[in-house]
């Protein structure tokens, strides 16, 4: 598998240094430079497969030769070993549950996979790998538990103070080991460009191996497809060939992965890129002007994201073409108020409690059906996190029917392990640089 920079599409360079190098110093993102098709037969009869085999065949067809089979097989076997169910709520309505992983998000996936990989490439005697990672919310608990005592590797989470729920708090800064978190005092988006700019720094280049754990990661990007072709083979069981995906978006990786499944060859009627007021693509797609803003702190709070990274990668899907990509993709944005509306809503109708991120795609399936009366296919909003993640959201009723799963309750008895930053690169290097 060979890749390129999105700035630079004669670079070349293997799977494993896109893996390591996580970014390019061009700052571009890596982009496979050939997406094969996964065989008619296969996607025909892949309501036969399991998870891992479905897997399994995604990846081997994008990575080719880069792994061996056998230890590719072992690696998803041990990566995706819980379940992504997608409940029925009516013959066309379902929701797909991605909060079954050990971080109770979607993505247990990508840094499940990921680590797997790079503790796989990893050498005996090798510089330590140093993994810098942003998140708004659920990213930095799935890298944590995803690196938790992988040798070798020393993990910094980057998160906003205040801006994450209390859960998801401690499941940034409990974990010890080789796992370090950071309080920053700014925004999804501040954390971010620190992340950016200590990858283009020479002095931390020159020192430290850096790598990235941040969707902008290639090796995040793929295992996300995996559940996309695995929805389509539940529904594929029930009689149901037509589908549209509702995706709540903050930094546009999860979309990214269904639309790189869909060029894979996954028969996908729809996307709907579901975000809530920091609506950079959904002002993009009305007016054709992409203009970034500072992020806003909302409910959904995974999505609170400006400048979404994995954009360059979308367009560059669609080789920059506006028009054929509003063909397959369609966008909305709600409010707060919506929000708590479509959790009402879901727990009313269907007595399912989503997290507010969930509701939002919900909301999604509601608009585009008023939008489109004549689609007549399945519709699956994805369900990003668990809903016990964000108590404080829910009104009283809806949240005395949360079951709280014993690795949180686990959680609280454990002392919080943080440092305090402010926003300047700066501060942030001489952090780095103190080891």
């Amino acid at each position: 598998m060979k890749l390129y920079s999105t700035n630079n599409k004669d670079l070349r360079v293997s799977f494993k240094e896109a893996v390591f190098n996580s970014m390019p110093q061009d700052k571009g993102l890596y982009m496979p430079v050939e997406i094969p098709q996964l065989d008619a037969v296969f996607i025909e009869n892949i309501e036969q497969y399991t998870l891992p085999e479905i897997a399994y065949k995604v990846a081997s067809t994008l990575l080719k030769d880069e792994i061996p089979a056998d230890d590719l097989k072992a690696l998803i076997e041990d990566a995706i070993n819980f379940e992504a169910p997608a409940v029925k709520l009516d013959d066309k309505t379902f929701v797909l549950e991605l909060f079954h992983g050990p971080s109770l998000a979607f993505k247990d996936f990508g840094a499940r996979f990921m680590s797997r990989v790079m503790a796989y490439f990893l050498k005996d005697g090798e510089q330590l790998l140093d993994v810098l990672v942003a998140t708004s919310g659920d990213t930095g608990g799935a890298v944590a538990l995803g690196f938790l005592g992988v040798p070798n590797t020393r993990v910094t989470i980057l998160y906003p103070e205040g801006k994450v729920s209390p859960i998801q708090e401690l499941q940034l800064t409990t974990n010890g080991k080789n796992i370090r978190a950071i309080e920053v005092k700014g925004t999804f988006d501040d954390c971010q460009a620190l992340v950016k700019q200590a990858f283009a720094d020479a002095d931390l280049n020159a020192k430290f191996r850096l790598t990235s754990a941040n969707s902008i990661n290639i090796s995040r990007l793929i295992p996300q497809t995996f559940y996309y072709f695995n929805t389509y083979a539940q529904l594929k069981k029930q009689g149901l060939n037509d589908v549209v995906f509702s995706v709540p978006s903050g930094n546009f990786g999860n979309i990214g992965a269904g639309l790189l499944a869909y060029k894979l060859g996954l028969p996908v009627k729809q996307f709907i890129a579901a975000t809530n007021v920091n609506d950079t693509v959904p002002r993009f797609l009305e007016s054709g002007n992409y203009e970034t803003k500072p992020s806003t702190q909302t409910y959904s709070n995974a999505m609170d994201v400006g400048a979404p990274s994995n954009w360059v990668r979308i367009m560059d899907l669609f080789n920059q073409n506006v028009e054929a990509l509003k063909k397959v993709v369609t966008a909305y944005r709600f409010t707060d108020e919506e929000t708590l509306a479509g959790i009402k809503g879901l727990d009313n109708q269907f007595n399912y409690v989503a997290c507010p991120h969930t509701a939002i795609a919900y909301l999604a399936v509601e608009k585009y059906r008023n939008e489109n009366p004549a689609d007549e296919s399945a519709a699956v909003f994805l369900s990003t996190a668990h809903a016990c993640k964000f108590p404080d959201i829910f009104p009283e009723a809806i949240a005395a029917k949360i079951e709280i799963p014993e690795q949180v309750t686990a959680l609280e008895s454990k002392p919080k392990q943080a440092d305090q930053l402010g926003v300047d690169f700066e501060g942030f290097k001489a952090y780095l640089l103190k080891g």
